[in-house]
Formats: C-alpha cells, structure tokens, sequence
C-alpha cells in the first residue's frame, strides 16, 4: 500500500467513523440508508469494472437490488416481512426473466447474470452485515450497537496501517506482485500482528466496559489475525478486478482517493466474517 493509498483510507476514516458510530448510535435508519448508497454505488463501480472487461451486468436491476440489502435487512427487523429467502427467490426468478428478454445468445447471457447477483452480493449483501452487527441480539443499548459495529471497521483501519509502516520498514519480498505490486510480506504480517494488538486493547478498554460484552483473550487475538488475513484479502480480490479492467480506481466517487470500492474492499470480506465469529464466541462481560 502506498502513501497515497493509506493517507486516502485515513481521511475516509476520519470523516466516515464518526458518521458511521453516529448513526449507529442515535438513528438507525440513517445507518441503513448510509449503506444502503454505499452499497449502489459499489454496485455501479463493480458493473463499471466488468463492463470495461467485456462482461455488462444488468445494472438497472443490479444497482437497486444492491442497494436495497441493508434496507431489506432493517424491514425484517421491524417484522415487515418475515420471508427474506423466499423474496430472495422471487427475485432472483425475475431478474433471469429480465435477461431471457434483454440478452441474446451471443451477448454472453450467462456471464451477465453472474456478475449481476455477485455485484448484489458483492457490494449489497456483505454490508447488510454492519447494520445486523448493529442490531445484534447480544446488544441492550444503542451504545452497545455502535462499540460492536465499529469493533471491525477499526481493527480493519489498525489493520491498513500496520500494514504501511511494516512494508516501509522491512518490506523487500513482494505479497502478490502481480495483483497489487505494492504489497510485501513484511506488510502483511505486520497488518496482522498489529490488528491482534488492536483486537485485545479495543476488547478490554472499549467493549468490555462499553458494552457489557468480550472475547476470551486467546480468542480476541486469533479473532484480530483472522479479521487481518480476511482484509487483506478483500483489499486483494478489489485490486485483481481493477487488474483486470486496466483502471487505477474504481472511480472517482472520493474524488483524488478513489471510489467506494477502493475505500470498503476489505469491509466488505470483513463485516460478514466478524458477525460470524462474534455471534459464536461474544461473551458478556461481569459487570
């Protein structure tokens, strides 16, 4: 990761942490409509991406669909419609209607589809994970709710920057030369000896006495490498789409520090992996 690169993820975290523990915090469906657009616009940045390498989606379902994950997620909690997978379903029924009417044989009909659902997915659904971190039902209080959601964005941040320092300090061995020329090994294990630390001190000075809840301190730390590895992954799949589309950034939504692709591809591998863990290993806490 370049200087650029980590001085671009620190002014997003500086303005997006706030809105994100606000919205957690206070309004709840600001938090879903925040993702709800982060979620359209990633959408729109992968299908821009996969049309660039020759594969269009169908981005006037794709994009809404998207959008409409953590959306979907917060009507179900309100108890407006307590079927997802079978709407899910319905969905999905209409949407290769759509293409059966939209695409010919020779338009790549099969390639469309895919990338159309991995985009909802992709960018939609992996998000839909913050707000349900939000509203997890180990959580009693509001403040609670944003101690928890915030947990992995943060350590995905310590993660971004041990990462940085350890690359700049000891990084010669490339990571994945061919994928993002950028990344060492001394980077990535720095990321994750970083985000173990991080992950004890956030669960001993932040969500122990914030939250009531807690990790075992082997599992606090076996969940910080985890949530590091499975970062760097994500960081790493979003760098070999932009390989492949020949492009820089997704796009310019942050302007000079790239698009909402370029800013949440580790969040998106990390929120679902982190509401998996936490709802099997959370604790709560002795008061």
């Amino acid at each position: 990761m370049g200087g650029g690169a980590l001085g671009g993820r620190i002014l997003v975290a500086m303005i997006g942490i706030p809105v994100a523990v606000a919205a957690g915090y206070f309004v709840v469906i600001v938090l879903a409509g925040t993702l709800a657009l982060l979620a359209g616009v990633g959408a729109w940045e992968l299908f821009r991406l996969s049309r660039a390498s020759g594969t269009p989606a169908i981005e006037a379902i794709g994009i809404p669909l998207a959008a409409l994950m953590p959306l979907g997620v917060h009507a179900v909690r309100l108890g407006w419609f307590d079927a997802p997978l079978a709407a899910g379903g319905a969905v999905f029924i209409a949407m290769t209607g759509v293409l059966l009417w939209s695409r010919t044989p020779t338009e790549k009909p099969l390639g469309t589809i895919a990338v159309t659902v991995f985009g909802v997915l992709y960018a939609g659904a992996t998000l839909a994970y913050g707000y349900a971190l939000r509203h997890h039902r180990f959580v009693v209080e509001p403040g609670a709710g944003a101690v928890l959601l915030f947990f992995p964005i943060a350590l995905t941040w310590v993660s971004d920057t041990g990462a940085y320092f350890a690359g700049r300090a000891f990084g010669k061995r490339k990571l994945m030369p061919t994928v993002s020329p950028g990344k060492t090994v001394a980077g990535a294990v720095g990321a994750v000896l970083a985000t173990m630390a991080g992950a004890w001190l956030y669960n001993d000075m932040v969500l122990r006495p914030v939250a009531q809840l807690a990790l075992a301190p082997w599992t606090v730390l076996i969940f910080g490498a985890i949530i590091s590895g499975v970062g760097q992954v994500g960081d790493l799949v979003e760098s070999l789409f932009k390989r492949e589309a020949g492009v820089k950034d997704s796009s310019k939504f942050f302007a000079a520090h790239g698009g909402v692709l370029d800013r949440l591809d580790s969040l998106y591998f990390v929120l679902p992996v982190a509401y998996l863990i936490l709802s099997r290993l959370l604790l709560a806490a002795p008061r």
